[in-house]
């Protein structure tokens, strides 16, 4: 049973011997708030603090209130705070929480706010992004309408319990330390690993990758018919252009529009390709807006020439635009602009799948000519040079993917559909991916990395694209599914075996 109990004495200086200098881009610190003079809090109590230092308070059990509260009162007990995101989205994912006098188990995401309003003023409300939240955790005590928190979701305030420690002050959070550098304790994976030679960590981490692609091309293998196995490459790729937040909608696209459909409408034309993938993804405007420029408004009045005449084909199939996340995306990435790279690839005259014919995995230079056949710019188009729709012309072309986006797109999607489709025997792999061109971290190889080699590890150890792929799959095999935390994961015996 959950008691709660006055709260050990404790300092910061414990986790000294943890301490790592941030990045300066990896963190950005919000500007401190400054309380009023109704709000200034007892002596000895700090009158500055951010929401980062609320992060670290929820995060950290060293100052984490060991009696937290709803705001309807009952009881919280914090089995599990979640995982520190440090992407977009909320502040803590896969969170598990015990609520009330009969433990009712809530599991999901975390978001941390100084005041209630914040939720809304940050625009949260509506955002996929959020349909998760399972607590709304903020400083100052308050209540919200109704229907802005997902339902059953909690409201929990900091602000009484932690006035109530007199060995608690912000002042004491080092916010550099945080998520990585802070630990209760070494994972049983990483002291599974701490005698172990960098030689025999690299066999561990590339055996892994290995493992993730096997699955991966078995997948492409379980295909029985060349169509069968084109679709799901389309799918795959599909997913892959949608990055994190849009890989399941993306996804859902390329089924409501399948490959063969999008062939036989569109008859390798490229724009008419576009306008009938941006038409079933919602994402076609319905307006020209004044701000626009001529060339924007050609070219929306371009697409719409085609997509009028499918409309009425298509209309059951189109996906709301609220199924996209669309906030804080970078122009970039935008949906409507990847969605010219998938027309490109499958809409063309020849589609991706024939392309990739001439690829010879026999050759030495087999990744290397998968990868250009997405360097190649083999259709000029209105997002070769705008960053947005209507924004401002770029004085040089721009791709559509870049070098980091390909590398991934070739590791998880070409090299497996290749190797499938040419029956390549297991024992063979490691030599053909070898040249596999490293991904750019992400949030899971680097919490990967920290959760299995320690704060001060050499990141050279996970450099290679193989090893990569191993962290990935030792996080999503092992850490994502032991939701109660370390003391249930499997991978300190796997290691052992």
């Amino acid at each position: 049973m959950h008691v709660c109990r006055p709260r050990e004495t404790r300092s910061y200086h414990r986790h000294r011997r943890w301490h790592v200098p941030a990045p300066a881009l990896a963190y950005p610190v919000p500007s401190p708030l400054r309380l009023t003079t109704a709000e200034r809090p007892p002596p000895g109590y700090t009158a500055f603090f951010t929401e980062r230092h609320l992060q670290a308070v929820w995060f950290d059990p060293a100052f984490r209130p060991a009696c937290l509260f709803t705001l309807h009162g009952e009881s919280v007990e914090v089995t599990a705070p979640g995982r520190w995101n440090l992407e977009a989205g909320p502040d803590f994912i896969d969170a598990v929480l015990r609520i009330g006098p009969n433990h009712r188990e809530l599991r999901g995401d975390v978001e941390i706010h100084i005041r209630p309003g914040d939720w809304r003023a940050h625009r949260h409300r509506g955002d996929p992004r959020y349909r998760s939240i399972v607590a709304h955790v903020t400083f100052y005590p308050g209540p919200l309408p109704a229907d802005e928190l997902p339902d059953g979701a909690v409201l929990i305030a900091l602000r009484d319990t932690l006035r109530s420690d007199p060995a608690f002050a912000f002042e004491n959070i080092d916010l550099t330390a945080y998520p990585f550098a802070v630990r209760d304790d070494q994972p049983r994976c990483a002291r599974a690993l701490s005698h172990s030679t960098p030689d025999a960590i690299a066999a561990l981490l590339e055996a892994a990758g290995l493992e993730r692609i096997r699955r991966r091309i078995q997948l492409f293998q379980e295909a029985d018919t060349t169509a069968t196995r084109n679709q799901l490459l389309y799918e795959e790729l599909m997913a892959a252009l949608g990055y994190k937040n849009n890989k399941v909608t993306f996804r859902v696209l390329a089924r409501r529009l399948p490959l063969l459909e999008l062939r036989a409408q569109t008859g390798g034309d490229t724009e008419k390709a576009y306008a009938l993938l941006c038409g079933v993804a919602g994402l076609l405007p319905e307006k020209l807006s004044k701000t626009w420029d001529q060339a924007t408004h050609d070219a929306v009045r371009h697409w719409w020439d085609h997509w009028w005449k499918m409309r009425t084909r298509w209309s059951s199939a189109i996906l709301p635009r609220e199924t996209w996340v669309l906030a804080g995306q970078r122009p970039i990435n935008h949906p409507q602009r990847r969605l010219m790279a998938a027309a490109i690839l499958f809409g063309g005259q020849t589609a991706l799948p024939d392309r990739l014919s001439s690829i010879d995995v026999e050759r030495e230079s087999w990744l290397s000519d998968s990868a250009d056949l997405f360097k190649a710019a083999d259709h000029a188009n209105y997002w070769q040079s705008r960053l947005g729709l209507g924004g401002k012309p770029q004085p040089v072309p721009t791709a559509l993917l870049g070098p980091d986006r390909i590398a991934t797109i070739v590791t998880n999607v070409i090299a497996p559909w290749l190797m499938a489709r040419a029956g390549i025997a297991e024992n063979s792999m490691p030599a053909r991916l070898a040249r596999l061109e490293p991904e750019a971290d992400n949030a899971v190889t680097r919490q990967m990395a920290f959760n299995l080699l320690g704060h001060d590890h050499n990141p050279s150890l996970y450099r290679s694209a193989l090893r990569q792929q191993g962290l990935i799959h030792l996080f999503y095999e092992f850490c994502l599914n032991a939701r109660s935390g370390c003391a249930t994961c499997r991978l300190p015996d796997a290691i052992a075996t």
